[in-house]
This record gives C-alpha cells, sequence and structure tokens, in this order.
C-alpha cells in the first residue's frame, strides 16, 4: 500500500508508523449510528463549486434550477443525531477559517476535525467537511461576484481588505481547483464504499486492505480541504508584494493533486475489486435464499433485497414515515417492481381501487404489505426518474423502497434473474417466510383484487377453479351500481360499439322490448379499441340523451383491464380456449368486432348470451315469436331459445358437477349440451 508519500504523518517506507498512525486517526472513529444522505449532499456541494468556477450569467440559471431542486428534494439531516446539520458544517467551517496561535501544523488541525466527526461514518465525515469547504469558498466568490453590483458587498469586500485584482492567483485557483475535483472523487470512492453491503456477504483479505485505503483517503481529503481553505483565508489584508508566498503555495497545492490523484486511482481500483465481489456473491446468496427452503421468517430475505447502510430502507407512502425491514415481518410482501414512472395512470388507478380501495382490503390489509420497488433503466438513475419517483410515492398508499438509487445493483440482477424481469412491471409475492409463491401476480390481483390474498400461483388456481362464467364474475366490484344489479339478480345487458348509429338502434329496439314489461338494465361499456376521445364522445352522448346506463370512462377502462388480465391469467395457468370454457369466453369478448355487441345474463348463472351485430339484431326483431318464454327461462334464456330451438323447455338428459357458489341456489343452470334447463340436486363431501 505504498501510495501514501513521505509525509511525516505517513512514512510509507516505516510500516510500523503508518500502522501508528493509522490506529490514532481509528481511534477518534467512533460512529453512533447517524445516517446521512450522502450522495445527495456532495450534489449540493458540487453545485457550489461549479458555481464559483463560472462568472454569474444566464447560463447560471439553468444550475440554480437544479440546485433548488436539490433543496425541495429532501431536508439533508443526519438522522439519529440530537445536533442539526448545519450547525455540524458551521462548526466544521469555523474551525477551517481559523487559525490559531501555534497551530500553523496542518496534521494537528486534521486530527483535530477527526476528533469533531467521531460520530459519523467515513463518508459521512467527507461530505461534512467538504460542505464546510464550500460554504467557506462559495461566499467568498459570491462576495467577489456581488461586488461591483451590489454596495453592501462591496463594503464588506472592503472591510476585509480583499484584493480587487486576482489575476496573480489565477495559477494558484487552478491548482485549487484540481484538488477540489480530486477530493470529490475521492469521496465518492469512500460513499461507494459505506453503500457496500458488507455484512451480508463474507469477503476475502481485500476488504481489510480496502480499509487502510479508505482510513488514509479520508485523511488527505481533510487534509486538503484545510490547505484549501487556508487560500482564501490568506488572502484577507493580502499585499501585492506577496508574489513569493503566492508561489509556494501554488506549489503545495499542486503537490496536494499529485497525492490525491494517487491516492484516487488506488482507491478506486479497490472499491471496484471489492464491488465486484460483493456484487458477485450478493446475487449468487439472494438467488439461493429465493430457491431454498423456508426460513423461520422474511427477515434474512428483506434485509438483501433492501441492502441499505440506511437503517430505516422503506416508507410509508401515504404518510412519508420512515421505517424499518422489521415492519414487514411475518407478513406477505408484494414486491411492486417497476420502471420510475411506474405503470399508466388507468391501470394504477384500477391496482389501487382492487388493492387498497377494495372491500374485502380491511380483512387483509394486516396480513400483507405492497412494496413498490422501482427499477432504473441504467445503471445510475437519471434526474427526471428520480422527480418522477418523488411524485408517486408521495401519493400511492403502499410502502416504497425510500431511496432506490442507493440500492445494491446485485439485487436488481437478481431480480431481473430470478424472476426474469425485463422493464415490463411484475408483482412478486414473497410469503412470512420469504419465499416467493407467486412470479408475477399482477393479473391476479387485478382480476380478483384483495380476494387473491395470499397472492400465490395455489391461490390463482384455487380461485379459477372455483369460477363459472357468470356476470357475477364479468362484473365484479368495477362499479357498485353494477356490483348491487348483480348482487339482486337482476337481468342486465352490457353492450358496446364505436357506431353510433347501431348503438341508436340497438337502444331503440330494447326499449320497445322494455316496454312489454320484461326488466332489463343496460349500461354501455365503450370499446377496447378505439381512441379515447370518441368513446368520451359516445359516453357523453348517451349520458345527455338518458338512454342507458352508463360507466364513466375510467371504468370502462378499468372493466377492460380486468378482462386483459383475466385472459392473461388464464393462459399463465397454461390453459386455452379449446379446453377452458371461461377463456373462451373472455376471449370472444376481447375479439368482438367494433361493429357492436351485447352480452345478457343475471346474477350466479351461467345461462350467458354473447352476440355481434347483424345477428344480434336479427334475434331482437324477433322478439315477438320468443318473447313469451322470458317468464320462464329469464331474458338470456329466452333469447338463447331463438337461438337454438333444441333449448325450448322440457327435461335434460345430461348431467354434470358444479362447486358451490354464492347465489347459485336460486340461479338457473343451462345445460351446456342441449341447452335445456337443468334440474337441481345436492352432493354433500
Amino acid at each position: 500500500m505504498n501510495f501514501l508519500g513521505s509525509d511525516p504523518f505517513w512514512r510509507s517506507s516505516l510500516y510500523s508508523d503508518e500502522d501508528i498512525q493509522i490506529k490514532k486517526l481509528l481511534l477518534t472513529h467512533d460512529p453512533d449510528g447517524r445516517c446521512l444522505d450522502s450522495e445527495l449532499l456532495l450534489r449540493a456541494i458540487q453545485y457550489i463549486i461549479l458555481y464559483s468556477e463560472v462568472p454569474l450569467t444566464p447560463l447560471v440559471s439553468d444550475l440554480q434550477f437544479d440546485a433548488m431542486a436539490i433543496s425541495d428534494e429532501s431536508n439533508i439531516e443526519a438522522t439519529s443525531s440530537q445536533e442539526p446539520l448545519g450547525h455540524v458544517i458551521y462548526k466544521i467551517s469555523l474551525q477551517m477559517r481559523c487559525k490559531w496561535p501555534g497551530e500553523d501544523d496542518l496534521h494537528m488541525r486534521t486530527m483535530f476535525l477527526f476528533d469533531l466527526l467521531g460520530k459519523y461514518k467515513w463518508d459521512a465525515k467527507m461530505v461534512i467537511v467538504l460542505a464546510a469547504f464550500a460554504t467557506n469558498y462559495g461566499e467568498f466568490w459570491l462576495l467577489r461576484e456581488l461586488c461591483p453590483h451590489n454596495p453592501l458587498a462591496a463594503s464588506v469586500a472592503m472591510l476585509k481588505q480583499l484584493p480587487n485584482d486576482l489575476s496573480t492567483l489565477k495559477p494558484r485557483f487552478k491548482a485549487l481547483n484540481f484538488l477540489v475535483k480530486n477530493m470529490v472523487d475521492v469521496t465518492k470512492c469512500i460513499i461507494k464504499f459505506e453503500s457496500l453491503p458488507l455484512a451480508h456477504v463474507e469477503l476475502d483479505k481485500e476488504v481489510d486492505v480496502l480499509k487502510s485505503y479508505i482510513y488514509a483517503s479520508a485523511y488527505w481529503v481533510t487534509r486538503s480541504a484545510l490547505a484549501c481553505s487556508s487560500l482564501t483565508t490568506d488572502l484577507i489584508a493580502m499585499k501585492p508584494e506577496n508574489l513569493d508566498s503566492t508561489i509556494i503555495a501554488t506549489w503545495e497545492l499542486l503537490s496536494l493533486v499529485c497525492r490525491s490523484s494517487s491516492i484516487w486511482s488506488h482507491l478506486r481500483q479497490q472499491v471496484d475489486l471489492c464491488h465486484e465481489q460483493i456484487e458477485r456473491k450478493l446475487c449468487q446468496k439472494l438467488l439461493e435464499l429465493f430457491k431454498g427452503s423456508p426460513q423461520i421468517n422474511n427477515q434474512e430475505v428483506l434485509h438483501m433485497l433492501f441492502a441499505s447502510k440506511d437503517a430505516l430502507p422503506l416508507k410509508d407512502c401515504s404518510s412519508q414515515e420512515k421505517l424499518g425491514v422489521s415492519e414487514l415481518e411475518n407478513k406477505v410482501v408484494v414486491l411492486l417492481i417497476s420502471k420510475p414512472e411506474l405503470l399508466p395512470i388507468e391501470k394504477l388507478l384500477f391496482l389501487v381501487q382492487q388493492t387498497y380501495d377494495h372491500p374485502l382490503n380491511k380483512n387483509y390489509k394486516g396480513n400483507y404489505k405492497i412494496v413498490w420497488f422501482p427499477i432504473s433503466y441504467s445503471d445510475t438513475w437519471t434526474d427526471d426518474e428520480v422527480r418522477c419517483f418523488n411524485f408517486f410515492s408521495n401519493y400511492l398508499p403502499w410502502y416504497s423502497i425510500r431511496q432506490p438509487w442507493l440500492h445494491s445493483s446485485a439485487v436488481v440482477n437478481s431480480m431481473k434473474q430470478a424472476w426474469n424481469y425485463k422493464g415490463e412491471p411484475l408483482m412478486v409475492v414473497l410469503n412470512s417466510s420469504g419465499m416467493a409463491t407467486n412470479s408475477n401476480a399482477i393479473d391476479m390481483v387485478i382480476s380478483w383484487g384483495a380476494w387473491a390474498y395470499p397472492f400465490s400461483v395455489s391461490r390463482e388456481e384455487q380461485l379459477w377453479e372455483e369460477q363459472n362464467w357468470t356476470m357475477q364474475l364479468l362484473i365484479d366490484n368495477i362499479d357498485p351500481l353494477l356490483a348491487s344489479w348483480v348482487e339482486e339478480d337482476r337481468d342486465l345487458c352490457i353492450y358496446g360499439s364505436e357506431n353510433q348509429e347501431w348503438i341508436q338502434e340497438f337502444i331503440s329496439k330494447m326499449k320497445e322490448i322494455k316496454s312489454t314489461g320484461v326488466q332489463l338494465e343496460m349500461v354501455y361499456v365503450g370499446n377496447r379499441n378505439r381512441p379515447d376521445d370518441h368513446v368520451k364522445n359516445i359516453l357523453a352522448s348517451i349520458a345527455e340523451e338518458n338512454l342507458t346506463g352508463s360507466l364513466s370512462f375510467t371504468t370502462t377502462q378499468f372493466f377492460w383491464l380486468r378482462l386483459e388480465s383475466m385472459r392473461r391469467s388464464k393462459l399463465r395457468l397454461r390453459k386455452t380456449a379449446d379446453n377452458d370454457h371461461i377463456l373462451d369466453e373472455v376471449s370472444a369478448l376481447l375479439d368482438f368486432s367494433d361493429s357492436g355487441w351485447a352480452v345478457i345474463g343475471k346474477g350466479s348463472s351461467t345461462d350467458i348470451v354473447q352476440l355481434q351485430g347483424k345477428e344480434l339484431m336479427q334475434r331482437l326483431n324477433l322478439f315477438s315469436q320468443w318473447g313469451n318464454n322470458v317468464a320462464k327461462l329469464g331474458f338470456s334464456g329466452a333469447i338463447r331459445s331463438a337461438l337454438e330451438p333444441s333449448s325450448l323447455p322440457g327435461p335434460c338428459s345430461h348431467s354434470t358437477v358444479i362447486p358451490y357458489a354464492e347465489g347459485l341456489i336460486e340461479g338457473t343452470v343451462i345445460c351446456e349440451k342441449c341447452k335445456r334447463p337443468m334440474k337441481k340436486f345436492f352432493v354433500y363431501e
């Protein structure tokens, strides 16, 4: 590790001396759990330095916007600390500005700063030191820039006796800028080291070597910051004839530039080496846990999934409360994995309705939690992605990763590998033991809502086994009024078309039929493949003329989204339209043409009729021939009699076993073979 030079503090040729000095430095290091968003604070520091390197021109307005975005993004504070961060930064900046008699020794001043920062981790120490330097340096340049235009600034500069002409100091400032850049680069490496999930994997001896580099690097960053601060301090009352001191100071800074460049080069190599080892081992361990035997609880898996230096990696989006992984202990955890922009708005709203707003959610909400885990398009989060995440995570009713950009790429890679994540949203279900019971439950959740708890594949299969093709299944709870009609077992007709003339003709005919005393509720549900504005115009026309019932535009989208999810759910279970009646009916409904269609049925009855355009109108025009059967067969059964003459009343000689469903006792069951009403018998197991 011979890169520390021959400074009295780091005599690299004498390893015993070096070890002694490292031990002295470590004696000041006594972290007490204080956590700081080092990356966010470092970004603010970089903006100050960038301001200080350019004149105040219109170009700066763009930088100002980004700097304000940082200040609005988070109230940067050190968690678990009683002392405000601003006070700590001020205290360090004061020590940097003041050189008391007999305290010109940079080493002594450096060690004193480490004593003041002993309770912080290494990355937090570095960004606080840089923040203290940046405030001093930024104040100096702000005063310089305002002097020509602001009498107050000019008066303050006069009292401080700052030189008017800094042209002779350009080499010195140039050396300082190089040194500051190296200090920032070294600090980024230290931040990367502190973010490594060392607690979750065992590393080889490289980590011990890396820690030695970290200690040495932290020392030289702090010492360099003190040297840079001396630049602005020494400018007070500087005389023009002090050229020799300026040259000496410039060479001292250039010496630190060379040293810091060497430190950064070696440190980056060691951090990258450890990062690669950790990523590989963490990914392998996660994959083993996903596929391994059940654990006592889910804490080990979740701690690795949310591996972060932050003790509170989660937040409750509704209250913004910071949460630890222990909040999820013994609960079913549904990981919503997606891009930062989450989902199309209508799908997101429906997902919220089917979980948070679902009538059954109150029965299960204490047993499961949805956690949003956004994944960036690339390895580095962009400002747009951060803004997108902040927006959604402030309004969702679920939990979320609090700072997803801080999480290990090994976690992201293991998710992609284990659950085949390729950018489309997934809802991965981990049971209370941390085992993955469903690699994508999003269609299941959209189809069934909270009723699908605990969201496992076996539960999905069970739900479908219990279902028949009924209006109850088709409508579910997407709209309260529709749900009440289904519950009341009313005859119901849902219809759709893009053709307003056909809609007018259909409604006119149905009103004629209803005038004979037929009780039938009608609801327009839009059309799957039509542009939004076209459907909105049709909905507005129906509502204005009070022709029939209709859903809101958003609810029509929910209706079609749910049907699409039902089909994907069936296909994921390897069902086909040939061997699954419900899949066949759902697919037919999704594939209906735009010319017009209707589905007629009621409640939990399996007697549902689906008809399209011309055929539908032909059968309705023959109402005088089959209308007398409505009282006996119901509206759907009667219209079926017009379609299939064999469905006239009479005994059915076939038999079938239908699983029990609520409401089935009162409903009429139609034989799928002869289309006659079936006589009911009850079998108890």
